[in-house]
């Protein structure tokens, strides 16, 4: 099955019926800072992006879980040919190539989390991993922010272990690369956003 915007919003309706919450309309504007964001590169497919964007979280339609739902759309994508956004369904999480990098819970199987270990170590990053990667830290369910209230969001809610600094490193460094890439500021391409980090 060919993936198209109209499929991927499709899907993601359907997984939120399965799984109500806030992921939903955080995963759509995760899109939308990605087809933006894409569209400025000049050599990324806005809507790729934009399906990429929609779908990598789609894992959590199997319910409530930490990182178990990686594992559960990577499983999702590959069923519908998807290869790419079950990729980015895992590599969303691991900016740094290191499965030991996570700040969740591995809520999976041992045969589960040693396939992660391979499949993050080995997987070929692209652009689109990376334009993911920085719109995950991007968006709230309410719209727009700035990468560090989203930095602090997660850290309540996740704790701050060691790694997390260098998490968030990482992220710094992707936004520099694609703020080269586009000759600006990422923010002036996400609409709402200084209403949205400040709540005017």
């Amino acid at each position: 099955m060919e993936l198209t915007c109209h499929i991927a919003e499709t899907e993601l309706e359907r997984a939120g019926k399965l799984n109500p919450g806030n992921w939903t309309e955080y995963s759509r504007f995760v899109a939308l800072a990605c087809k933006n964001i894409a569209a400025q590169c000049g050599d990324l497919s806005p809507d790729r992006a934009y399906c990429f964007g929609l779908l990598h979280d789609i894992g959590r339609y199997a319910g409530v879980t930490s990182e178990k739902h990686l594992i559960d759309g990577y499983r999702f994508c590959m069923e519908r040919g998807w290869e790419k956004a079950a990729q980015i369904c895992i590599s969303h999480a691991f900016m740094i190539q290191d499965i030991k990098t996570s700040i969740g819970t591995f809520d999976v199987s041992d045969e589960e989390y040693l396939f992660m270990e391979r499949f993050i170590k080995n997987a070929v990053y692209d652009d689109y991993d990376r334009l993911v990667q920085l719109c995950d830290a991007l968006a709230l369910p309410t719209g727009f922010c700035l990468l560090e209230k989203r930095f602090v969001d997660v850290a309540i809610r996740y704790g701050t272990p060691p790694v997390i600094v260098e998490r968030w490193k990482k992220t710094l460094e992707i936004k520099d690369f694609f703020e080269e890439k586009i000759n600006g500021s990422i923010y002036r391409l996400l609409p709402g956003v200084v209403e949205n980090t400040f709540n005017f």
